[in-house]
């Protein structure tokens, strides 16, 4: 069996290598003519620490990045509303990693190359849609030559061209919340190993966390951060990766100065500010058709809220690599049909994924954030405990763990 994966991202570099792991053949089209690292930061939490560890990789990702000891909620006063405990310190059997994106994206495209050869992945080559029969699929691209293959599936991302020809009216989902994203290299926060997330995207939000210790030689660090914010005009929707405009969100956090951060000069600071919008799509129950099945952000892009896409990317390609493992186990009469394999993979993740989806809309990890301001009114508070217990803030927490399938139960104890 022959397998054409489209799209170089975790999704698709994710199956290449468990496919190799199970002795099935695959090649990797991505549209880009080089490989590079791109982007700003990313967390990998327990469950999609989980996944690269099954690869073989999770040292070298640990090694790259920063773990993660706390996760601190705050508001927008620079008040700690709430802290816990993160991945082996909170008894996970893995850690939780802070690592730039594009150290992310290095390691499995040379993990694939090591693997699978230098021309397991094929750059340079945009996907524009796919025509199967009962024999196999065949790939088109924009000026190349079409490739046959058995089994497609379609790792292209949010604006997939595969799934845009079975969902043509497909279309993403913008709500009015926008996003900029910087890196700045500067002295550790708090102990340098803390996720923070502070104030709401009703008042303003930021998310910030380390990503590269001592990036200078000096002992500062790279820190990633993310503004959030919701207006009411659901028109004005940021490009993808265009350069940040300050004037745009600083005003928001101009007197965000608290005693353990300076935000304001956090932000002035920064090395690289990207704007993006937050989008995700509805989500769908079908992935497969035939032959040619979904994955990653092309069957379900969600909010990047929780650090949880990447983690259903490699969850996503962990569970095909399964499926089509089992598929051509069989043999003589009981052969199965790789069709099969890949209508069960999307029993197995489309509600879960969806679920996600779903969750990340209405009820996002920090939604305690959310919640306190509500109950507080949007001002500073004397005394917490008198709007909320800190058990109820647990409890909302790990409501949004089980949801998105990182609970301490669902993803391992240490020992």
């Amino acid at each position: 069996m022959t397998i054409a994966i489209i799209g170089g991202g975790v999704c698709g570099l994710s199956l290449a290598l468990h496919l190799k792991k199970r002795g099935i053949a695959a090649r990797v089209y991505e549209r880009v003519p080089t490989i590079k690292p791109l982007g700003v930061g990313i967390t990998l939490l327990p469950h999609a620490m989980r996944e690269f560890s099954a690869l073989g990789l999770g040292e070298e990702l640990l090694a790259a990045g920063i773990e993660n000891r706390e996760s601190r909620f705050y508001n927008r006063f620079g008040q700690l509303i709430y802290r816990e405990e993160r991945g082996k310190f909170a008894g996970y059997a893995y850690p939780e990693v802070g690592i730039h994106r594009g150290k992310l994206h290095l390691i499995l495209y040379n993990a694939v190359c090591r693997e699978l050869g230098e021309d397991a992945v094929v750059t340079g080559h945009e996907c524009t849609g796919v025509e199967q029969d009962e024999a196999g699929v065949t790939v088109r691209f924009k000026d190349r030559e079409a490739v046959r293959a058995d089994i497609v599936v379609a790792c292209d991302g949010i604006n997939s061209a595969i799934r845009k020809q079975f969902y043509p009216d497909d279309k993403v989902v913008f709500t009015g919340i926008n996003t900029w994203r910087g890196v700045t290299r500067r002295k550790p926060i708090l102990d340098g190993r803390t996720y923070m997330r502070v104030g709401s995207i009703n008042t303003g939000k930021m998310v910030i966390y380390p990503i590269v210790d001592n990036v200078d030689g000096q002992g500062n660090q790279l820190i990633n951060w993310m503004a959030e914010i919701k207006r009411d005009d659901a028109r004005a929707q940021n490009d993808w990766n265009k350069p940040g405009n300050l004037a745009d969100f600083f005003p928001i956090y101009e007197s965000w100065r608290f005693d353990w951060l300076d935000v304001a000069q956090m932000i002035r600071d920064a090395d690289q500010i990207l704007e993006y919008p937050m989008v995700d799509k509805d989500p769908i129950s079908r992935w497969t058709f035939g032959r040619v099945t979904l994955g990653g952000d092309a069957a379900h892009p969600m909010y990047p809220r929780g650090s949880n896409g990447g983690a259903q990317a490699a969850i996503d390609a962990r569970t095909l690599a399964d499926c089509l493992a089992k598929a051509t186990a069989q043999s003589g009469a009981q052969a199965a049909d790789p069709r099969d394999a890949l209508k069960a993979y999307e029993t197995a993740r489309a509600e879960p994924a969806a679920q996600v989806v779903r969750t990340n809309r209405a009820q996002p990890p920090d939604f305690i954030n959310i919640k306190v301001e509500e109950l507080v009114g949007d001002r500073p508070f004397d005394n917490l405990e008198d709007y909320i217990s800190q058990d109820e803030l647990k409890a909302l927490s790990d409501s949004y763990k089980r949801v998105a399938g990182f609970a301490l139960a669902d993803v391992g104890r240490t020992g």
